[in-house]
Order: C-alpha cells, then structure tokens, then sequence
C-alpha cells in the first residue's frame, strides 16, 4: 500500500492545485495522502470531495510552524486527523501572518535591488493564504535573473544564515503548538528532523511524552540519521511517518509523490491514536 503523508499545494507553497496533486496521486496508485499545506486547513473540504472521487483515501492534516527557543530555530509540526480543527484556526492565523509580514520586508529588499514588480511576485500568490520565497524567486526567474529556484541566486538572496534578504522571526513556541495540537484531538509528529536539525529536540519531546511521531521518510535525511530517528521512535514508541514533501515546481529537490511513504502499520497507529483522542 502507498501512503503519502506530506505534500504542498498553491493554498501554501505548491505549485500545483488539489486537483492536480490528487489526480496524480491516483496515478501513482497512492492509496493514501495527506495534503498538508503550511498554516492553513483551507484543503480539507475539497481534498475530501476530490480523494473521493479519484479513489484516493484523504488524511486530513496540516504543517505547522514552530520555534525551538532553547535552541533558537524553526521547527514544523505536521497535525495529522485532527477533530476539531476550529482549535487550529487562531493558530494558522497568527503564523500566517507573521510569515506574511518577513515576506513584506523580504520583497523590499529584493526590489530594492532588481528592477521588479510587486505585482509580478503577487500574481503566483492567489490561492496562497501566505507569501514565500519561492513566489519572489519565481518573479525573479520570469524577469531573467536566474534561471533555477535553489541556485546561487536563491543562497545570496535567502540563505537562512548569510543571505542578504532574507528574514526570519519566531513562530509560536514548539510545545504550545503541540499543546494545541492535542487540544483539537490530533496527531502531532516531527517533520523533517534533519531539515532543521531537531534531533535534540525530538528526544526531548519524546521523553516527556509530548510527541506522537516523527517523520523519519524524508528526502532530507540520510540513511545513517533514518537510523538514529528509528532509534529514538522504537525507544519511545513513536509512530514512524514519511512523505514525499512534494512541492510541484518549487521543490528543492527532484522528488515525486510517493517518492517517500508510510508502512500500512504506522497509518493504523495514527488512525488508532486519532480515534481515541474524539
């Protein structure tokens, strides 16, 4: 059975639409997908309506935005099956905005050196309930300063640690998000540890009982770092997910949907586990 459990549409930073990432889906034979924009459930409904249709099983979540403050860096949570979403609202609001608010003060800066329009950056943004850097590269690429996403354009301009434009502020702390996860009877499980080096921080929500699972299929970690986070899972009984993170055109690598999976086991456990929370 494939089961895809973390990919991106135009709602956040996909390049593609519901429809389109759940046609290929059927495709792909995936049985299972979860669309899991970021700070926004506005997929729900509709992911629902067309995974019926195209005989693909939806599982409803979302990829939240989270601060490590011991460590002083970004985490993301992805909420899987949550009950009573309405308890997220406030929460994807708030990191929506703060995200909207760095992608103001980085758009200026970009236009402060490249002859470019806002409404250039704008017009990639419609169905998006933020703006991300992918947007402004896009802008970038169509005027002709680049001719790829994750270039040596892209590492000037939006290096998390060194670029010249890019801006950063802290989301809502790590534990609260969870809190609130499990406030609105959903699975919380780390995504990507090793995107943002969280491995520290992975154990130290296990041992406190704090975490569901952690995202151990992920493009971003290399077979020896699988291991470690199989370690950490089996010691504390965590549920092991994977996905493709697929983001259409602005992936950051080549990857497919499907390209990472979940095992049937791990999905019964999140299932369980949200059954149990209602």
């Amino acid at each position: 059975m494939l089961c895809d459990l973390h990919c991106h549409t135009k709602l956040s930073d996909g390049s593609m639409g519901i429809e389109d990432i759940i046609d290929q889906s059927a495709r792909m034979g995936i049985e299972w997908l979860s669309i899991t924009d970021h700070d926004t459930m506005a997929s729900f409904s509709r992911a629902g309506i067309l995974g019926e249709r195209a005989g693909v099983k939806i599982l409803k979540g979302v990829e939240l935005s989270a601060w490590d403050k011991k460590r002083n860096r970004k985490v993301h949570i992805l909420c899987y099956a949550p009950g009573k979403p309405d308890r997220l609202e406030g929460l994807c609001l708030k990191s929506c905005e703060i995200r909207k608010a760095c992608s103001k003060e980085m758009i200026d800066k970009v236009m402060s050196k490249f002859p470019i329009t806002l409404e250039s950056i704008l017009k990639h943004t419609t169905a998006s309930k933020s703006i991300f850097k992918q947007h402004i590269m896009r802008a970038l690429i169509e005027y002709g300063y680049a001719l790829e996403f994750y270039g040596d354009l892209d590492r000037e301009l939006f290096n998390s640690q060194t670029g010249s434009c890019y801006v950063e502020r802290e989301y809502p702390d790590v534990n609260f998000v969870i809190d609130l996860i499990h406030t609105a009877k959903g699975v919380a499980v780390m995504a990507h540890p090793a995107h943002y080096d969280s491995i520290e921080l992975l154990e130290e929500l296990a041992k406190n009982g704090k975490i569901d699972g952690v995202e151990t299929g992920h493009w971003s970690a290399d077979e020896n770092y699988r291991h470690e986070l199989s370690a950490i899972a089996s010691k504390y009984e965590l549920i092991e997910t994977g996905g493709s993170d697929f983001h259409g055109l602005y992936n950051n690598v080549p990857t497919h949907l499907g390209s990472e999976t979940t095992t049937k086991e791990n999905l019964d456990r999140i299932l369980k586990l949200s059954s149990k929370m209602k």
